[in-house]
């Protein structure tokens, strides 16, 4: 058995960021039933696909990432098409993935960097180091060296008893340092950190911390290093408590956590989501078949009700005033 145990040690923050987050999940978990509405599935895994490879410097917007996902042609560069088309395959597969299992490791591995690196599915065959410019931040260990630590770090995790929140973030730390991989490490290691804790509670499978990574993404990085400098994960640990609870803050649906029955729903809801149906329409079509005349009251007792309740959506979200916006049910 491998003495193999990584350097962390508690904080009373720590502590308190796991009860915080014990406290939301409670919260959404009893909110929604245990029912996860599949609509707001995609979307949060197309907002956590899209963010993740942002992060990596994938350029394509939130719109095109989703127009992908949907089978639309978009004109972009083919390597990110991929990487997208890529990522959501691999997300896909997370729930038939045991995270224990180094073989469904490299298996994902392989879906997430199909086409884009010849050593996609297997490990590292050369030496690979963490650049800022010109800079070396982080040097990871050799490639003989990566299949053994790999499996340890497996290990410990299945053997640990530690709270699933503290330890995967230890494990997604770890897995950076030793960055397995050619390339895909950053993307694999927090696809990994989700499903670990998926594995703790399913509402983890589809809650984008990817998008509050993406947000912090220098301190995400600073943490890492600090980390690396102090050799105790214990400020990575931290920060990923810190973007987990906020992101289940953010959280007001995800299942049926804010989406009232429809005989609770006021009138001029009720009436919005009729009109509504499964068509797409912009706000003078909805107006008009409302029979209504006065923008501010409809704005006031129908649209803006129904969006902050999250039961309907814009189709240009990036941009609320376009000319060309629509509002679909969600």
């Amino acid at each position: 058995m491998s003495e193999y145990k990584p350097t962390f040690h508690m904080t009373d923050k720590i502590t308190n960021l796991v009860a915080s987050i014990s406290e939301q999940v409670g919260r959404i978990t009893v909110l929604s039933h245990g029912n996860l509405n599949p609509h707001l599935r995609k979307e949060n895994r197309i907002r956590t696909i899209h963010s993740s490879l942002a992060i990596e410097h994938n350029s394509l917007s939130l719109e095109q990432v989703t127009a992908i996902l949907n089978g639309k042609r978009i004109l972009g560069n083919p390597n990110e098409i991929k990487e997208v088309k890529n990522a959501y395959e691999a997300y896909e597969m997370m729930l038939e993935l045991n995270p224990a299992s180094v073989k469904d490791l490299l298996m994902a591995h392989k879906m997430m960097m199909n086409g884009l690196i010849p050593e996609s599915g297997r490990f590292r065959s050369g030496g690979v180091g963490v650049f800022d410019g010109d800079v070396v931040v982080h040097m990871a260990p050799p490639a003989e060296l990566v299949p053994g630590q790999i499996q340890d770090l497996f290990d410990w995790y299945k053997a640990s008893e530690m709270h699933p929140l503290i330890k995967s973030a230890v494990f997604h730390y770890e897995f950076e340092f030793i960055h397995p991989f050619a390339d895909g490490n950053g993307r694999m290691g927090r696809m990994w950190h989700s499903l670990l804790l998926g594995k703790w509670n399913k509402l983890f499978y589809w809650l984008p911390i990817e998008e509050l990574i993406r947000s912090r993404q220098q301190e995400y990085y600073d943490a890492l290093g600090k980390s690396d400098k102090v050799a105790d994960s214990c400020t990575f640990v931290e920060l990923m408590l810190e973007i987990i609870l906020d992101t289940l803050k953010k959280t007001s649906v995800v299942g049926s956590t804010d989406d009232p029955a429809e005989d609770a729903l006021p009138e001029p809801i009720k009436k919005l989501l009729n009109v509504l149906g499964d068509k797409k329409l912009a706000a003078a079509e909805i107006m008009e078949q409302l029979g209504l005349s006065h923008r501010p009251t409809f704005r006031k007792n129908y649209l803006n009700p129904a969006l902050k309740l999250g039961l309907i959506e814009m189709t240009i979200p990036d941009k609320p005033n376009s000319r060309n916006q629509k509002y679909r049910k969600k």
